[in-house]
C-alpha cells in the first residue's frame, strides 16, 4: 500500500466553550510540528488532529491525555458550543463560558449517551453561535435564560421552539435534565431531539412562533 493509500485516523479533543488550555495546545503543537499532522477547527468548537498513521494512534492519544486533553468517544456526552460572551464582547449579557462549564460538571461523566444532538449557548439574544438552529439552546436575556428545543441545521434546518422564558442557571440544568432523561428513554438510537416534540409525554409547553420563519420538517 503506498503512502497516499495509508489509513490514516483522527483525534477529537473536547473544549469546554472553545478554550484550548495552554498544555494541550503545545502537545498539538508538537505533534502536528514533528509528525506532520492536520489541524482542524470544528465546527463545534473542538479539535481535530488529522493524518495520524494507524500505527501511531494509541501513542498520540496517550500523550494528549498525560497533558490533559479530553477525547471525543461513542456515548460521551457533548459538550456545549457558545459564543465567546462577557466580558470579551460588548452585547454579551453573562460570561457565558461558566454556564458552559456547570453543564459539563453536571453532565460530562455520563456515558452510553446517544448521539445526534448538539447544545449551543448565547451570552445576548443576537445569538451568534446559532442556538436557535441547535437541539438544546439556551439564550441569555436580561431577564435571564430563554431556552429552546428542537432546532437543527443540515439540509433540512429547523429552528427551535421555545419551551421556557427566564430560566435561572440551576433551572437551565433542570430542564437540560429533563429533556436528556426523555430522550435517552425512547428508543432509537439516532432519534433526533425534535422528534421529542410530538411525544405524548414531553414535559414543557411550547410556544407558537409568530412571523414568517418556518421550519422544515
Amino acid at each position: 500500500m503506498s503512502k497516499q493509500q495509508a489509513i490514516t485516523k483522527n483525534i477529537t479533543i473536547l473544549l469546554t466553550a472553545g478554550r484550548l488550555p495552554q498544555p494541550v495546545l503545545a502537545k498539538v503543537d508538537e505533534l502536528a510540528s514533528q509528525k506532520g499532522y492536520g489541524v482542524y477547527l470544528s465546527t463545534v468548537q473542538n479539535l481535530r488532529l488529522t493524518g495520524i498513521a494507524e500505527q501511531e494512534f494509541d501513542e498520540v492519544k496517550k500523550q494528549l491525555i498525560a497533558v490533559g486533553a479530553e477525547l471525543r468517544a461513542a456515548g460521551r456526552f457533548p459538550k456545549p458550543k457558545v459564543c465567546v460572551g462577557k466580558p470579551s464582547c460588548n452585547l454579551g449579557l453573562v460570561e457565558i463560558d461558566k454556564l458552559a462549564d456547570k453543564i459539563w460538571q453536571k453532565f460530562g461523566p455520563r456515558t452510553g449517551v446517544k448521539p445526534k444532538f448538539k447544545i449551543v449557548l448565547a451570552a445576548c439574544p443576537a445569538s451568534c453561535s446559532n442556538a436557535l438552529l441547535a437541539d438544546i439552546g439556551v439564550i441569555a436575556t436580561k431577564s435571564g435564560y430563554d431556552i429552546y428545543f428542537g432546532g437543527k441545521g443540515g439540509t433540512r434546518p429547523r429552528v427551535g421552539s421555545r419551551i421556557e422564558r427566564g430560566a435561572d442557571e440551576d433551572q437551565v440544568l433542570a430542564v437540560m435534565e429533563q429533556l436528556v432523561a426523555l430522550h435517552e428513554s425512547r428508543p432509537g438510537s439516532k432519534l433526533r431531539m425534535f422528534k421529542l416534540l410530538s411525544d405524548a409525554d414531553f414535559p414543557f409547553r411550547v410556544e407558537k412562533r409568530k412571523g414568517r420563519m418556518q421550519n422544515s420538517e
